[in-house]
């Protein structure tokens, strides 16, 4: 059965030309306006479809958007090396948060990755809860395109649970 789509992304229907479309204001916004979006469109997901299917699109979505952020500004990078600091800058450049890795193992691909001051996140209240499955599923879309493999990553230290950084755990799988 064939689903019909109203909406697919694409950079080209988001809006790259900033200058006509706001020219006053801007390509930015605050991080409130963000998590406006992100936590009411979460709260209403988690009313109809529970917790956990919720996590799961997110983690989803975040894949397609690492997928496309690694086709629009890190298909340049010809080693591990320039793909980090690429990534490194670009999170900083557009705000997503100072990304940092802790560790890196290319023979049994895994990856230990820090974004500081994260987007989703940083700020927010203790709740015991790891929250940042948009940025396992981001992180992933970016591996998967970088190394042809599949992905599982996970976050292990999340500001929400007192660590004050958001700490992910990647591994290949399959």
């Amino acid at each position: 059965m064939t689903t019909e789509r109203k909406y697919t992304f694409s950079w080209s229907t988001i809006g790259e030309k900033m200058a006509i479309a706001r020219p006053s204001l801007g390509p930015t916004t605050r991080i409130e306006v963000y998590r406006l979006l992100q936590y009411t469109l979460r709260d209403v997901l988690e009313e109809e479809f529970g917790h956990q299917k919720t996590d799961d699109m997110f983690r989803k979505a975040g894949a397609i958007a690492g997928r496309e952020f690694y086709n629009k500004f890190c298909l340049e990078a010809e080693d591990i090396s320039s793909l980090v600091t690429t990534i490194e800058e670009k999170f900083k450049e557009l705000g997503i948060g100072i990304f940092r890795v802790e560790s890196i193992n290319l023979e049994d691909m895994t990856f230990t990755l820090n974004v500081e001051e994260d987007l989703d996140c940083s700020g927010l209240p203790d709740t015991s809860e790891q929250i940042c499955v948009y940025d396992e599923g981001f992180i992933q879309g970016i591996l998967e395109n970088y190394t042809g493999k599949k992905f599982k990553v996970r976050e292990v230290d999340c500001w929400c649970t007192g660590a004050r950084t958001c700490r992910f755990s990647a591994e290949a799988v399959g």
